[in-house]
């Protein structure tokens, strides 16, 4: 079973940035995208940013510009780092994986979730 493990999450002040990290655990043949998506109280989930094995980027345009998302291929981590944090940027943050299984089958895997909470 592949599970996404994230850790960075917390409480930050407005105006500071934030890393968040994830890795997916488990056996798999190789990951094709990587992202993370965050959930506001009584707001729909909404995809933050994503990145492929090829290094192509894709960012909510709403925070496009404080946002920067990368990955380190020999530990299978992505990082998403949050500049100038606002408290509207207050959420669960959740980390997405799509991997190839060794069945050669495709699986999405959500990770459980990291709080992030600004404080004004």
């Amino acid at each position: 079973q592949v599970q996404p493990v994230e850790s960075g999450g917390g409480l930050v002040q407005a105006g500071e940035s934030l890393r968040l990290s994830c890795a997916p655990s488990g056996s798999f043949r190789e990951i094709k995208s990587m992202g993370w998506y965050r959930q506001a109280p009584g707001k729909p989930r909404e995809m933050v940013a994503s990145i492929t094995p090829g290094g192509n980027t894709n960012y909510a345009s709403s925070a496009k510009d404080r946002l920067t998302i990368s990955r380190t291929d020999a530990n299978n981590t992505v990082h998403l780092r949050v500049d100038s944090l606002k408290p509207e940027d207050t959420a669960v943050y959740y980390c997405n994986v799509a991997v190839v299984l060794g069945n050669y089958k495709l699986l999405e895997a959500w990770g459980q979730g990291t709080q992030v909470t600004v404080s004004s």
